[in-house]
């Protein structure tokens, strides 16, 4: 008899290779250099923002889904970080995106390793992960993008948290000197050392409350 979380994973994996057609799945897993801390106010950093010369991309609505990812599988990762399991969507979009990653919780900057596919019909596949793994829990928030060379900026305001800047320096080809170099520069001119570092999720604050 198969093991009902295995084989709820087996399932949902079957039907997302075979029932959603035009998933863009990443060879293996990428890496960022991130950074989060909850702040006062996000007023702040818009003149800290045109001072580092980053560039506004675009405001988004986003709802993250996050699902129970079967611990039984990632017995060595859970050593040193916790996987997480998330569907993506925003208003104003058709497709949604499920993503898998890997994170340590711990104040500071860290490594994050992830996987991404974009989902074409994601309130089905919604339905299928609740049934097949279960919901843990919803974000909701607004996000600002802006970009700094190869530095993703995010000013978040979440349902229920409050405010928060996170930084995802994406490695695409760089030496992983010259990501830190960026990385921390960003910081630097941002002033991220003045605010509150955050080691976890959002999903686990959101959990955290009362």
């Amino acid at each position: 008899m198969h093991n009902l979380t295995g084989y709820a994973t087996e399932l949902a994996t079957w039907v997302l290779i075979t029932s959603f057609g035009g998933l863009q799945i990443a060879p293996k897993m990428a890496t960022n250099l991130e950074f989060k801390a909850q702040c006062q106010s996000l007023d702040n950093f818009y003149p800290r923002l045109i001072a580092l010369n980053a560039v506004h991309r675009e405001t988004v609505h986003q709802v993250d889904t996050y699902f129970y990812v079967p611990s039984e599988k990632h017995v060595t990762i859970l050593e040193v970080c916790e996987p997480r399991l998330k569907l993506r969507e925003a208003k104003g979009w058709s497709e949604g995106w499920l993503i898998y990653y890997e994170r340590p919780n711990q104040d500071g900057s860290r490594y994050s390793q992830y996987q991404l596919c974009e989902i074409a019909d994601p309130e089905s596949l919604k339905g299928l992960l609740t049934t097949a793994l279960g919901v843990k829990t919803i974000v909701k928030k607004q996000r600002e993008v802006w970009m700094f060379n190869y530095t993703r900026i995010h000013l978040d305001t979440v349902v229920d948290l409050g405010e928060f800047v996170e930084l995802e320096t994406v490695f695409r080809g760089q030496t992983e000197a010259e990501a830190i170099h960026e990385h921390q520069h960003v910081k630097a001119v941002l002033h991220l050392d003045t605010e509150e570092p955050i080691a976890v999720s959002y999903s686990d604050l959101v959990l955290q409350k009362p």
